[in-house]
C-alpha cells in the first residue's frame, strides 16, 4: 500500500508545463517532478541541458515551426541522468565534436543507483551535428524510433561520431530511424537481446556495425552508398534477415568472427570499388566471411559484386544453400584447405554462370558445379593473369583439371545447382527513396526553421 500510494502520489503531483524560448529551460528541468510533461513551443533553446527527473520533454510542430535545442558547438545537447525519460518531436543541433568526451545530441551513459537505466524513449526527433547523434550506454528496455540523424560531411569520416550508438544495452528496440553522413549509422557493442529493424542508413562508412554482441536480431534494414552495408564482428547467435544493401564500395556484408548465426533472405547489389580507389587486392565483395564458422547462409541474393562471396581464415562448417549468385565476375573466392559442399537436402544454389543442363526437368542441374578451380587461385595470386583468362592455354588447363579430379585442390562443390533463382527480387527501389523532413538552414551563427522546403542543407 505504501508503494502504491507513493506511485499515485507522484502521478497526482505531475504537471503539464509549456515553455517558450524566452523561458529558462534548465531551471524548469531542475524544478520538475517525476511524471511531468514539458512541452517546448517553436523557437531556439540555447544551451546544454541536463535531465535528472523522470519526465517527458517534447516539442510542438505548429505550421511547420519546430522547437530547436542548440548546444552552441560544445558538449551534449541533452544529457539524460535518470530512467523513464521520453524525448520526442525535437530538433537538436550543433552539439560538440569532441569524440573523446563522447559529445552527443542525446546522451545517456551511466547507471542509476548501480542499475541499468530503464525505459528510455527517443522518438520523432531530428538531429544534426558533428559528434555522436544518440548515445545510450548501460540501459534496458529502450526504444529509439522514427529519428533522423545527420552528420557533417565537411569532417573526415573518422572525425565524425556514429549516428546511433548503443553499448551494454539489453531488451531494446531500434527501428524506423534514418541515419546519414555520420561515421557509422548504427553502432552496437556488448549488447544482447535487441531488435534492430526497418532502419535506413546511407552515405556512411558502415550502415550497421556490430561488436561483441549476442542474441540480437537485425532485420528489414536498408543501407546504400556505404563502404560496407553491414559490418558484423566478434558476435554470435545473430539473426540477420531481410536486409538490403546497394552501392557499397568494399563489402555488402562483412562477417568477421561471427558464429552460430543465421543469415537469410538478404539482398546485396552493386558492390564495386571505385576506379580512383582501386589497388591490388581491393575488390568489392558481396559477402566477405572471415574466421566465421558454424553459420547458416540461405536464400540470399548477391547480384553484381566484383566477388560474390569470399571465404577465408578458417570459415568452415557453414551451411550454404538456396542462395542466388548473379552477374558476379568472380562468384566465389575460397581460401582454405578443406573441401566444402554447398547444398543441403538436395538443394544447392543458383549460379548465373552455370552451364549445365536439367534433362529430367526437376529444377536441379544434372552436373556438379564447382565455382572455383585451381586456375582461379592462380589468378587471385597473380592478378596479371586475367589478361589471358580466355587464352587456349588456360582453357586447356581447365579441361585437364575437370578430366582428372585428382589434380583438383580443395574448394567449393555444389552438387545440386539450381536452374532458376528461387528468391529473385524483381525490383528493389531503395537508393532513391527520399523522405521529406522539415527544412533547417544551418549557418555558423543561427538556425532558421522553414515551413515550405523539404530538404536539409548545411552551409558555411
Amino acid at each position: 500500500m505504501l508503494v502504491l500510494s507513493c506511485f499515485y502520489g507522484q502521478q497526482l503531483n505531475a504537471q503539464e508545463i509549456q515553455l517558450s524560448a524566452s523561458d529558462n529551460l534548465q531551471l524548469t528541468l531542475d524544478n520538475s517532478q517525476d511524471g511531468d510533461v514539458i512541452t517546448l513551443t517553436a523557437g531556439q533553446y540555447f544551451g546544454n541541458f541536463i535531465i535528472s527527473k523522470k519526465i517527458i520533454l517534447r516539442g510542438t510542430n505548429v505550421r511547420g515551426e519546430v522547437a530547436i535545442i542548440d548546444a552552441q558547438g560544445k558538449g551534449h545537447a541533452l544529457w539524460l541522468k535518470n530512467s523513464h525519460i521520453t524525448i520526442e518531436n525535437l530538433t537538436i543541433i550543433n552539439w560538440g565534436d569532441d569524440l573523446t568526451n563522447q559529445n552527443s545530441g542525446i546522451y545517456s551513459h551511466d547507471k542509476v543507483d548501480n542499475k541499468k537505466v530503464l525505459n528510455l524513449t527517443i522518438k520523432n526527433n531530428i538531429l544534426m551535428g558533428d559528434g555522436f547523434g544518440i548515445w545510450i550506454n548501460q540501459a534496458d528496455k529502450i526504444i529509439v524510433s522514427h529519428n533522423r540523424v545527420r552528420g557533417n560531411l565537411a569532417l573526415r569520416s573518422a572525425d565524425r561520431g556514429n549516428g546511433i550508438q548503443i553499448a551494454n544495452v539489453t531488451n531494446s528496440h531500434v527501428f524506423h530511424n534514418e541515419v546519414s553522413e555520420t561515421r557509422d549509422g548504427i553502432y552496437v557493442i556488448s549488447s544482447q537481446n535487441n531488435i534492430i529493424e526497418q532502419n535506413t542508413m546511407h552515405h556512411l562508412r558502415y550502415g550497421i556495425h556490430y561488436m561483441y554482441s549476442y542474441d540480437n536480431t537485425i532485420k528489414d534494414n536498408t543501407a546504400y552508398s556505404t563502404r560496407a552495408g553491414y559490418a558484423l564482428m566478434s558476435s554470435r547467435r545473430l539473426t540477420i534477415t531481410g536486409n538490403k544493401t546497394t552501392d557499397s564500395e568494399d563489402y555488402g556484408f562483412l562477417l568477421n568472427f561471427i558464429t552460430q548465426s543465421t543469415f537469410s533472405n538478404n539482398y546485396i547489389k552493386n558492390v564495386w570499388t571505385k576506379p580512383e580507389n582501386k589497388v591490388l587486392g581491393r575488390d568489392g565483395k558481396g559477402l566477405f566471411i572471415y574466421n566465421s564458422g558454424y553459420n547458416t547462409l540461405k536464400n540470399n541474393i548477391i547480384d553484381t559484386a566484383e566477388i560474390g562471396i569470399h571465404l577465408t581464415a578458417g570459415s568452415e562448417n557453414i551451411k550454404i544453400y538456396g542462395n542466388s549468385f548473379i552477374n558476379n565476375p568472380t562468384q566465389v573466392k575460397y581460401v582454405a584447405n578443406k573441401k566444402q559442399e554447398w547444398s543441403k537436402d538436395g538443394q544447392g544454389n543458383y549460379w548465373s554462370n552455370y552451364l549445365g543442363w536439367d534433362m529430367d526437368n526437376d529444377g536441379i542441374g544434372d552436373t556438379i558445379f564447382e565455382p572455383n578451380y585451381g586456375i582461379d587461385k592462380l589468378i587471385w595470386q597473380y592478378p596479371e593473369m586475367k589478361m589471358i583468362m580466355d587464352s587456349p592455354a588456360i582453357l586447356i588447363l581447365r579441361w585437364v583439371q575437370r578430366q582428372f579430379p585428382v589434380l583438383k585442390p580443395p574448394g567449393i562443390k555444389d552438387s545440386f545447382p539450381l536452374m532458376t533463382a528461387p528468391n529473385l527480387i524483381s525490383s528493389v527501389n531503395i537508393a532513391n527513396s527520399e523522405k521529406s523532413v522539415t527544412s533547417l538552414t544551418l549557418t555558423k551563427d543561427n538556425v532558421t526553421p522553414s515551413t515550405t522546403a523539404t530538404s536539409v542543407s548545411l552551409k558555411e
